[in-house]
């Protein structure tokens, strides 16, 4: 019964000790006699004991790398911190562990270098302005290096650029000035666009009045009354003003003025129609 038990024994050792369970979103790579065999997935899995050894066991789930804040001269001879960070996974375990040694410390040291090159073919404005166009450029050159370690890097993001603060000041300067030159723009084409609607109501208001008075002539004493009005209240403003100079018009003086105006007014149209009906 002793060798049997000692059989059992020995074949339950064996199980257990040839049976590896590798955990969802992990992958291992065993070695046999010191020479790659195979790679273990998820699920359980069984190796032969003493011949078969697993030499690493990693995750294939998406991972981050934070590239510490560096300090960058751009193409204007002007001191930068960057910093960053960039998510990646391996696509192919078998590079990942033999192809590199201390895969993400070369990666850090990849990511560091590359983005310090690229910033330093751009000035202080181009960094701000085309940080997307940076990240896509960085993300570039490194995966071209990275997929030889069987590792996709899948996005960069360049978190923050900070200039020195004399810098930061100017640009401050030059942003408010950029904001105010645009209000000034806005306000004189305001007033552009009020001067003409206003022109363009008198002409109409004009075009009314001769027409009422081409087809009612006795609307002229009531055109008279009206503009007279209009000279009394100009008179009023101009009056409640401290430095301003009052001008009175007297009305009665001025009737011969205004129908001489009226008069010219009427004329325009009538010559008007009169080439509207000889062209037809």
């Amino acid at each position: 019964m002793e060798p049997i038990i000692a059989i059992v024994l020995a074949l339950i050792g064996y199980a257990l000790g040839s049976a590896k369970m590798i955990n969802q979103g992990n992958e291992a790579l065993v070695e046999r006699l010191g020479r790659f065999h195979r790679k273990l997935t998820p699920g359980l899995n069984f190796i032969v004991p003493f011949v078969d050894q697993i030499v690493m066991e990693d995750t294939t789930r998406e991972q981050f790398l934070d590239i510490k804040p560096q300090n960058v001269i751009t193409k204007d001879n002007i001191y930068l911190e960057v910093d960053a960070i960039a998510f990646w996974k391996i696509i192919d375990m078998e590079k990942s562990f033999y192809a590199i040694d201390d895969l993400q410390g070369a990666m850090s040291q990849l990511a560091t270098t590359t983005l310090r090159e690229v910033i330093a073919q751009n000035t202080v404005e181009q960094t701000n302005l085309s940080r997307s166009e940076m990240d896509n450029a960085i993300l570039a050159q490194l995966n071209q290096i990275t997929n030889e370690w069987g590792v996709e890097i899948l996005r960069l993001d360049i978190q923050r650029i900070t200039p020195p603060e004399s810098v930061r000041k100017s640009m401050e300067e030059e942003r408010a000035a950029e904001i105010k030159k645009r209000a000034v723009i806005f306000e004189a084409e305001g007033e552009q666009e009020a001067a003409v609607k206003k022109a363009e109501g008198t002409k109409r208001s004009m075009e009314i009045i001769s027409e009422v008075l081409r087809s009612h002539p006795e609307s002229k004493d009531l055109l008279r009354y009206m503009v007279a009005q209009d000279y009394v209240q100009a008179s009023q403003k101009l009056g409640e003003s401290n430095n301003a100079k009052i001008v009175f018009v007297d009305p009665a003086n001025s009737t011969d003025m205004f129908q001489e105006l009226i008069a010219e007014s009427v004329s325009h149209e009538g010559q008007n129609k009169s080439s509207e009906n000889g062209s037809n």
